[in-house]
């Protein structure tokens, strides 16, 4: 790598991979800058001087298995492009690790904003945070109304059982994550264990559905979801409960470095709207979300446990990582809570 690369990039050895596999994609020397705020996979815009692309690759360091699967994100964006779900285009996926030093993929850069900050959201009228959460709620019911068979990922994932795998997934990720004590985890996974509800509707699951993980065009449209490191088949409610805890859960946290400037104490609507507007376009039944709100809870928790780890080892890259940890303890209680 030259000095001039970004941590985790090498844009010679990116540029010779692009040239032999796309001959004439690359009008000249590379450049590369990455975009802060992500809290998992590593994410440059990367440019030519005419034109830009994004690649993806997993963290620097401690990766779990299955955590960071760049052929996940690349093959479900590629199996939706042409659906009514916005996705980047994809050119790309790179399975040698002698390339770059890890699995990647390149997709089409999309303009737009990502809404992750409340200065960002400020600057949005009343009406403009409602209609852009109700688009939220769009996009997610036809994403999980889309049949997986028509568009390729029938063999996606394996629905029955998903709940069941979901808890005892996390809490292996926990387990590997595990540098500290942490009151309540362990009883939150217990429970969560002990109470599975039936599937009833099984889809494509986004598997971390939140604003900060769209792009928001000039006319505050949704021009395409991003994130799809955690997609699979499975039970949709799972990101239906997850979009509380990102909407209403972080209530009463000081510094908050995951969810910033959404909700009700920003001017959106209460989640309970965004639920009533996915229902209506979906046809699902959203009677009983309590696990569903708890399960997300305790997801982010370990999610947040293995960036904090990360940190204290000096692995992660980026700003904001220091206060990670301490919304750990947080989501615990909160996941406990849903349960009561």
């Amino acid at each position: 790598m030259s000095a001039g690369d970004p941590p985790g990039l090498d844009l010679s050895r990116l540029r010779e991979h692009l040239e032999s596999q796309l001959p004439g994609l690359t009008a000249g020397p590379l450049t590369a800058e990455l975009v802060q705020g992500g809290r998992s996979n590593l994410t440059y815009v990367v440019g030519d001087g005419a034109n830009r692309w994004v690649v993806r690759r997993p963290p620097l360091g401690h990766v779990l298995a299955t955590a960071h699967d760049m052929s996940r994100e690349h093959r479900v964006m590629s199996a939706l492009a042409g659906t009514s779900v916005p996705v980047p285009r994809t050119y790309l996926l790179c399975q040698d690790e002698d390339v770059i030093g890890a699995p990647f993929y390149v997709m089409e850069f999309v303009p737009g904003t990502v809404y992750r900050s409340p200065e960002q959201t400020a600057q949005l009228d009343a009406g403009q945070r409602r209609d852009l959460s109700m688009q939220l709620a769009d996009v997610l019911a036809d994403l999980h109304t889309l049949d997986p068979e028509q568009v390729g990922l029938g063999d996606f994932g394996r629905p029955e059982g998903f709940l069941q795998r979901q808890v005892r997934r996390w809490s292996k990720q926990l387990a590997a994550s595990h540098s500290r004590e942490i009151p309540g985890i362990d009883r939150l996974a217990q429970r969560l264990g002990e109470r599975v509800p039936p599937t009833r509707h099984a889809g494509i699951v986004h598997g971390d559905y939140r604003l900060d993980n769209v792009l928001v065009d000039e006319q505050h449209n949704i021009s395409a979801v991003l994130d799809w490191e955690m997609a699979t088949l499975g039970d949709p409610l799972t990101d239906v409960g997850l979009l509380k805890v990102y909407w209403e859960g972080m209530d009463g946290v000081e510094y908050n470095p995951i969810a910033k400037g959404i909700g009700p104490e920003y001017g959106f609507p209460p989640v309970r709207e965004l639920w009533d507007r996915y229902a209506a376009r979906s046809g699902i039944d959203l009677s009983d979300l309590d696990w569903y709100v708890a399960f997300g809870f305790f997801k982010l928790a370990v999610i947040s446990e293995g960036i904090h780890y990360r940190y204290v080892h000096g692995q992660t890259v980026g700003e904001g990582f220091e206060h990670v940890g301490a919304l750990v303890e947080h989501l615990v209680a909160q996941g406990l809570s849903a349960l009561d």
